[in-house]
């Protein structure tokens, strides 16, 4: 991301932090990681990407703590409703990080904070969730846009993935663990 200074508009939070085990589990522990990072961050406009993990499904959650966005992309077609206690605790760090930066609301607006289903590909098996969710990041990034449509970028707007799409991110995940040197 920094030779293309991508960095600038987007971050990162680790999936070995912020799942759904450890918010059942651990969730001051989870809530303190995510305002840190999104502190850090705070005096710029970032959309930051949380691959989240449910235990047995891959989902993807991007964030713009600044506008109070959280995109929700499920390549199953499941609602954020269906855990509720992911949305508790990142509708309760959004708040947080709200009043941190001194941002004054009025009542009606003090749950202000916009969750978006996103129209994403969805998959026709019960085992690619993670790798449409590496796709629907890297598409994001492909284009370095700090806001999602609803309908899912026009660039990239399909029904499905096809086996070719899906394919093309398992390469490249394999060649990004080779470099990495992970197997050696």
């Amino acid at each position: 991301m920094r030779p293309n200074d991508l960095d600038e508009s987007f971050g990162f939070l680790a999936p070995a932090t912020v799942n759904l085990g450890l918010i059942l589990s651990r969730p001051d522990t989870v809530t303190e990681y995510v305002l840190r990072i999104l502190n850090d961050n705070k005096d710029a406009e970032k959309l930051f990407f949380i691959p989240f993990n449910t235990g047995g499904h891959w989902l993807l959650l991007a964030i713009n703590p600044i506008r109070e966005i959280v995109y929700y992309l499920d390549s199953l077609g499941n609602d954020w409703t269906t855990y509720p206690d992911m949305k508790v605790l990142i509708d309760t760090v959004l708040q947080a990080f709200r009043a941190q930066r001194d941002i004054q609301t009025s009542r009606r607006g003090a749950n202000s904070i916009t969750w978006i289903k996103v129209a994403c590909p969805q998959q026709r098996n019960q085992i690619d969730c993670g790798y449409f969710m590496l796709r629907f990041m890297r598409d994001t990034l492909a284009l370095g846009r700090l806001m999602i449509p609803t309908d899912y970028f026009e660039e990239f707007k399909c029904a499905f993935y096809t086996k070719d799409q899906v394919d093309e991110i398992k390469e490249e995940w394999c060649q990004f663990m080779i470099e990495l040197n992970v197997f050696s």
